[in-house]
């Protein structure tokens, strides 16, 4: 690392953004190259950033470039980049021991996330929580588990969705062609209907190809997040609960990206009361270590000994980290949240209003999103060259949906930072 270059002053004490070359910098545009002889194609790069270290909201890159980070690892980094407190628990831990597997052997990180897991989760109900790396791995755990606690192996999901790309996850998508493109036969007995639906299309699907005695789960997302970042109805969630209640169904929220206090409550199913059977997580719950969970009703987590289990599921550095994560989201962050995103949705609302192009502003929390438009339109061509132009001045956007940006912050951000990503926008936009 000799050819490393000595990075700026510390970050906290930085004005960002602050964009000292071009973009991508020297240095950036070698490490791309090299990147491009050996990393797999199928990696989606929206613009060149090569990170070299992170605090809070602050990114740095190789070139010393500053930057306002409003995707925080895709909602990974909850706390933000490198947390001191998060940093300390994984440096504790991993002077103790840095692995041994949970699903074989006991040690106290992984029981005391588990305990606090089911103290958090919806539900007063007794839980039991099994740990996995991703949150595609969570997802193939509550589906394996909702056939085999059920017996039965129909599953309804909703067009739109997103749960990952391995192939029990993946066939319960309904978002991106090209996530399924090339890569069958996926999993059978897969039935999609339209978010936010009513329930006579739920129960068209019953009379039609899916006899509710033969559904083991439907599966949902409380708000859809690569799908536009949609909030449904106050009914709709309610109204999957009564249909599995009266079918003996199993209700499986995916809280990868809408769990862990991004939306102001710990779960973005708290806002419509709704208790799921089982509740899948994953990205904010160790603020960027790999971990994820699926917490579910005692009585449904039913497997026995050797029916599943994850090497490196509930790793003790990511339990500690979450740990640290949950502490600082339960202190302060989740409160945050809330304060920000009203303030994030009525500045974008303004925008919406100075702009045509601009609408359709939603969310929860710290997961807000705006729509580009033509007329009536989605505009999703406008809406990439909005998220580049904000590259280009020290704004780290992404998109999500047809034609929709995602503001995902860290939950630690501030209304400073709040202000100076709007003003960026605004400026980009009248550019």
């Amino acid at each position: 690392m000799k050819n490393t270059p000595t990075l700026a002053a510390p970050l906290a004490h930085r004005t960002v953004p602050h964009l000292v070359t071009s973009l991508p910098g020297p240095r950036a545009a070698a490490l791309i190259a090299r990147d491009d002889q050996v990393l797999s194609p199928s990696y989606t790069r929206d613009y060149p950033l090569v990170i070299a270290r992170g605090l809070g909201c602050t990114v740095e890159d190789v070139d010393g470039n500053l930057f306002l980070d409003f995707t925080a690892g895709i909602a990974v980094n909850s706390t933000g980049h490198s947390h001191p407190e998060v940093v300390a628990a994984i440096i504790d831990q991993a002077t103790k021991f840095l692995h041994m597997s949970g699903t074989d052997f006991y040690y106290e990180p992984e029981i005391e996330l588990a305990e606090k897991l089911a103290q958090i989760a919806p539900g007063k109900m007794a839980k039991r929580v099994f740990f996995t790396n991703s949150g595609a791995e969570s997802i193939e755990a509550a589906l394996k588990l909702a056939r085999y606690h059920t017996g039965r192996q129909q599953v309804v999901s909703f067009f739109g969705a997103f749960h990952g790309r391995t192939y029990g996850a993946l066939s319960l998508n309904g978002s991106k062609r090209v996530h399924h493109q090339g890569f069958g036969p996926l999993l059978s007995g897969i039935h999609r209907v339209a978010y936010n639906c009513s329930r006579a299309a739920i129960q068209e699907l019953f009379d039609r190809v899916a006899p509710p005695s033969e559904v083991a789960a439907i599966f949902v997302e409380p708000v859809q997040g690569e799908g536009g970042y949609l909030v449904p109805d106050a009914g709709f969630l309610p109204m999957l609960r009564e249909i599995c209640d009266t079918n003996g169904i199993l209700l499986v929220a995916d809280e990868v990206q809408a769990g862990m206090g991004r939306t102001g409550k710990w779960f973005a199913c708290e806002h419509f009361g709704v208790v799921p059977d089982m509740v899948c997580l994953a990205k904010g719950i160790a603020s960027g270590m790999p971990l994820g969970a699926v917490v579910a009703k005692a009585e449904v987590m039913d497997w026995p000994p050797g029916s599943h289990a994850s090497t490196f599921g509930g790793n003790p550095v990511s339990c500690r980290a979450a740990l640290a994560s949950i502490d600082l989201i339960e202190r302060e962050y989740m409160a945050n949240a809330r304060e920000r995103g009203e303030q994030l949705r009525a500045g974008l609302s303004r925008l919406a209003s100075q702009f045509d192009f601009l609408g359709g502003v939603r969310g929860l929390g710290l997961m807000t999103a705006i729509d580009v438009n033509r007329g009536s339109v989605p505009d999703p061509e406008r809406r990439n060259v909005l998220v580049h132009a904000a590259f280009h001045q020290g704004l780290l956007l992404l998109g999500c949906g047809r034609s929709g940006i995602r503001f995902c912050p860290a939950l630690c951000v501030t209304a400073e930072e709040i202000d100076t990503a709007l003003n960026i926008l605004a400026k980009i936009c009248g550019g």
